[in-house]
């Protein structure tokens, strides 16, 4: 119940600093550049500047451009071989937590655990609590039940002394074994699955009792069960949404097929090179990292929701600057040039914060930490780079105007675009304008 708290709490968290986001963008925002004015650019940093406009043809950006829509073929297959083979380790991917025993070793808490474990027993500070529910449970079938849970139990070497209470009713039984080593590890979450799946149902096979298990561990599994059970269900529900305001804001069906398909890219490289790091341990050395057993259980589904929001963004972003020099142009190549070198340095200069931002966070001792902090800086790093600055472009110049298709059937769905393109009002010649001074209509 705690761990779920927290999630909510920070869901909600997350949720309600997103909406003042927002509003603050759409009113305070604007009213603080009103009252500023062109004073906005009062205070400036003596950086050098090249001299370039952000749409000039010039600079590393363009020849980023140029080069990619020069070979888009070679291009795109190169950015998803490369995309596909880093996430290949994903197949290889074990869910789980970091226990106690994954903490540094000059730690109190890591301490403490090592002496109770061998002293004693760690299960004594986590132990299986089994709870059998009857209306009777001194009746002679539930305490056979009883006697034959604790013979298997005994039989587990996962689970040590077992102990069994009655309350005052005589309606509800408790057995609390204890589990061997750390709490957290797959060993003991094996146990869990094997007291659920096998040794509760044998023992109480025909008697007329509920039996329920619960305890840190247990709590846990069932965590994970809520997760392994949600998790295609957030999936569908956040590529489906996006796929339809996509549709909408762009009036084009080619394009959110594009962008979900390439988010997912880097969001699976992201994955594959958490397992390959963490799990095998290619090049944790290097980085510091601690090599587990497991990625944590939590981790996937946030990383998710965090990156395919941002990822999407950069996708709005860059695609807004396309679809505006299209519509004026009319040119689907020079616009995606344009798009590309106009939003590049942006994109790239917010995605270098996030990084740096996310590697303090890897560079922390909590296994948990290290494992968020890498997964989100790499993901942004490969979604800022390899898909914004190649796949991109790339894709774009291969399907050239059917970028833009639209079905005559989704002809219906209102026009609402990002930036609406407004064509410049024509003046009218000296001539003519004199005599529409003459006439009165001016």
């Amino acid at each position: 119940m705690t761990s779920t708290k927290v999630w909510l709490g920070s869901a909600a968290g997350a949720i309600v600093v997103a909406m003042f986001a927002v509003l603050a963008a759409l009113t305070l925002l604007p009213a603080v550049l009103s009252l500023l004015g062109d004073r906005i650019n009062a205070l400036r940093l003596p950086l050098p500047r090249s001299g370039r406009s952000a749409g000039d043809e010039g600079g590393f950006w363009g020849w980023v451009a140029t080069t990619v829509m020069a070979h888009p073929v070679i291009s795109a297959v190169a950015a998803v071989v490369f995309l596909l083979a880093v996430a290949a380790p994903l197949v290889t991917i074990n869910l789980g937590l970091a226990g106690v025993s994954t903490l540094p070793e000059d730690t109190a808490s890591r301490r403490a655990f090592e002496t109770l474990d061998s002293d004693f027993s760690a299960g004594l500070i986590s132990p299986a609590e089994i709870v059998v529910d009857a209306e009777d449970v001194n009746s002679q079938p539930v305490q056979q039940g009883i006697d034959r849970l604790l013979v298997a139990l005994d039989g587990d070497a996962m689970f040590g002394e077992a102990t069994v209470e009655t309350n005052e009713a005589g309606d509800l039984a408790l057995v609390s074994a204890l589990i061997v080593g750390d709490p957290d590890a797959d060993a003991a979450h094996d146990a869990i699955v094997r007291l659920r799946s096998e040794h509760i149902p044998a023992a109480f096979d025909g008697v007329d009792a509920d039996v329920l298990v619960t305890g840190v561990t247990a709590q846990t599994e069932d965590m994970f069960d809520v997760i392994r059970t949600y998790m295609p269900i957030v999936f569908a529900f956040v590529l489906g949404l996006s796929f339809l305001l996509l549709l909408v804001v762009f009036r084009s069906l080619v394009v959110p097929v594009k962008a979900l398909i390439m988010n997912l890219l880097s969001v699976g490289a992201a994955y594959g090179l958490l397992v390959l790091v963490f799990q095998h341990g290619v090049g944790n050395e290097i980085f510091g990292f601690q090599r587990t057993e497991t990625i944590e259980a939590w981790l996937p589904l946030f990383l998710f929701a965090f990156l395919f929001g941002l990822s999407m963004d950069y996708h709005v972003f860059l695609l807004s600057r396309i679809r505006e020099r299209f519509d004026r142009t009319g040119d689907n190549a020079a616009s995606v040039a344009f798009g590309v070198r106009s939003t590049a340095g942006i994109i790239t200069g917010a995605a270098l914060i996030m990084v740096a931002v996310f590697s303090g966070f890897a560079m922390g001792d909590t296994v948990s930490l290290q494992q968020l902090g890498f997964g989100m800086a790499v993901a942004i790093l490969l979604d800022a780079t390899i898909i914004r600055s190649v796949l991109v472009p790339a894709s774009m110049q291969l399907l050239g105007d059917w970028n833009w298709y639209l079905p005559r059937w989704l002809h219906w769905l209102p026009d609402i675009r990002v930036e609406r393109v407004r064509a410049p009002k024509a003046r009218p010649a000296p001539a003519a304008a004199a005599t529409m001074v003459a006439d009165g209509r001016e």
